[in-house]
């Protein structure tokens, strides 16, 4: 785990002997705390779990008791590839989960830096993390959410895996009436995804799906949009091993889509073991050069069947030809015309998603819309309004990373959120002109959503104008309306052009997310505000995404005062 500054809080003793030094990791979920066991005089790790502000007496007496069942299955976790938890302590009703202290990378952070593994190292990671799954499926458990952020590669060679789910309680509590399932989509067994019954057997598939992006670099499963990807896991062909070496057999073997063709774990640690290395080789050297990402072969994609939110908007409510500038801003002619490139496909706006992750943001979370939930309850006739945006909500930083899938350097930045807004993380080709890196960052109730996007090494070959020919060249011209440019003083310089604010609104067609069966719902509306802003080399653009129906109060209660606290961290 790598190390981050102090925050408020450090050097704080809770329940009389756990001292925490410095934070190693925050998520939506909560912080991890290098801390140090003054009673037995060993350093551990202390995961403090956040408890939603808003949530009620009685679901955070039943999340505290579902985090101490949770821990104490853990704790009877003994295996030399498992994170050992050590204690489970409550200060002021909040659970706090003290674990071994592991001085490593994670196996995600590994594949950044230095590329797909070898075929030893993904020997030696396959055997460790199916000798860790044996043991806890053994004891009744199922980790629930295999990923290369959840293997760690410790500095002295050893392969461990962790997190548990215990964090993942939380957002159980409060997400699951939501219609969202917890887990990565590019790593989530196919039957999970599509809100089925979590088994014994999704572990066996999260691992295939992890050694598979070990092996290559590249996630197994890809898509423009998280609903894309997780619709890719559900319905389409499970993409070809033959891309990670001598593991092909065991990564094929293991992503099935049937949970009983599976390949069993003592089988995978047969097959692996003639890779092995001789005991105390060094697997992991610093001096290793850095491997290139490997081709893959992917099955065609498969068109979505099923529809995302349907906004409470009622269905006959007429939609202007052009409604023109957006009433609150002074929009400004654009110095050169930027021509539209025909669109294919409209572009999936929202999803909900639920990560937590250690140091970053780096994984996806998914919702069961692709099997056919709603990503929302669906609305009673007496709730059938928006909630009112009443006043500016309590915002606390947030960190996470922008990193292309290869990792670079200068991609982490800061923003204020709600301390309860969950967050997923996309790569996007962009039809394979600009490729670039996109969080999303999303309210509890699905409505609302901050998109930070990161264009790597955009200057000197593009300006903005071209960021801007590529956003309207994914909307047909009937579905994006009311663009506006403000003066460029109003965003702070940091980069080669001065930066803009941006807002257009944006229709998505109700025929075309309605599944064949069903009648079209109503027409998704949203309005986008967005600062585009070039910082060094890269061009960053932080958008805020609010139904149209409320685009006065999220403007001024949500954009005007989000955007400004984001800034690219040194």
């Amino acid at each position: 785990m790598e190390e981050e500054r102090p925050i408020t809080g450090h050097d704080r003793l809770i329940a009389g002997r756990y001292r925490l030094r410095h934070v190693l990791g925050r998520g939506s979920m909560g912080t991890v705390w290098a801390a140090h066991d003054e009673v037995l005089r060993r350093d551990v790790a202390v995961k403090e779990i956040l408890r939603p502000a808003d949530l009620p007496a009685d679901d955070a007496d039943l999340l505290r008791e579902r985090t101490l069942r949770e821990a104490r299955s853990a704790a009877a976790l003994v295996h030399p590839n498992l994170v050992t938890l050590y204690d489970v302590v409550q200060v002021d009703g909040d659970p706090y989960v003290v674990m071994e202290l592991v001085p490593s990378s994670s196996l995600a952070e590994v594949v950044r830096q230095r590329g797909p593994l070898t075929d030893v190292q993904g020997a030696l990671v396959a055997d460790a993390v199916a000798a860790a799954l044996e043991a806890a499926h053994r004891a009744g458990i199922t980790h629930r959410d295999v990923k290369p952020g959840n293997v760690l590669v410790a500095d002295d060679g050893r392969v461990k895996l962790t997190d548990f789910g215990i964090a993942r309680n939380v957002a159980e509590a409060t997400l699951t009436s939501r219609g969202i399932a917890l887990g990565t989509p590019a790593f989530i067994a196919p039957e999970v995804a599509a809100g089925g019954r979590v088994s014994f057997a999704a572990d066996q598939w999260s691992l295939g799906a992890t050694l598979f992006a070990a092996m290559t670099g590249q996630q197994p499963y890809e898509g423009a949009n998280v609903l894309q990807t997780i619709n890719q896991v559900v319905h389409g062909d499970v993409p070809s091993a033959s891309a990670c070496g001598a593991l092909e057999p065991v990564v094929a073997g293991l992503m099935k889509k049937e949970p009983a063709e599976r390949m069993a774990l003592a089988e995978v640690r047969r097959l692996v073991r003639p890779l092995l290395p001789e005991p105390g080789t060094d697997v992991f050297p610093d001096s290793a050069a850095t491997r290139p990402v490997v081709e893959v072969v992917r099955p065609p994609l498969v068109k979505a069947p099923v529809p995302l939110v349907k906004a409470p908007i009622p269905p006959d409510t007429p939609l202007a030809a052009d409604p023109g500038p957006l009433p609150f801003l002074r929009p400004l002619p654009v110095t050169r015309e930027l021509p539209r490139r025909p669109v294919t496909t409209a572009v999936v706006a929202l999803s909900a998603a639920v990560l937590f992750a250690i140091g970053s943001v780096s994984g996806f979370a998914v919702t069961r819309a692709v099997a056919g939930a709603s990503l929302l309850p669906p609305p009673s006739p007496s709730t059938r309004a928006l909630p009112a945006i009443t006043e500016t909500p309590s915002l606390l930083p947030t960190t996470a990373s922008a990193a292309a899938a290869n990792g670079e350097q200068g991609a982490e930045f800061t923003i204020e959120v709600g301390p309860d807004w969950t967050s997923f993380l996309e790569q996007r080709t962009n039809k394979g002109l600009l490729p670039s890196t996109v969080v999303h960052l999303v309210a509890p109730n699905g409505l609302y959503e901050v998109a930070v996007q990161r264009f790597p090494d955009y200057y000197p070959n593009h300006t903005i104008h071209d960021y801007l020919e590529l956003v309207r060249s994914r909307w047909a011209e009937d579905q994006y309306f009311g663009e506006a440019l403000e003066p460029t003083d109003v965003v702070p310089p940091g980069g080669v052009e001065p930066g803009v604010q941006y807002s257009y609104r944006t229709v998505e067609r109700a025929t075309d997310l309605a599944r064949g069966t069903e009648p079209p719902g109503p027409d998704l509306r949203r309005s986008r505000y967005s600062r585009v802003l070039p910082r060094g080399a890269d061009l960053w653009v932080v958008e805020v995404v609010v139904p149209t129906e409320q685009e006065e109060t999220g403007r001024s209660r949500l954009f005007d005062t989000i955007a400004p606290t984001f800034r690219v961290n040194d």
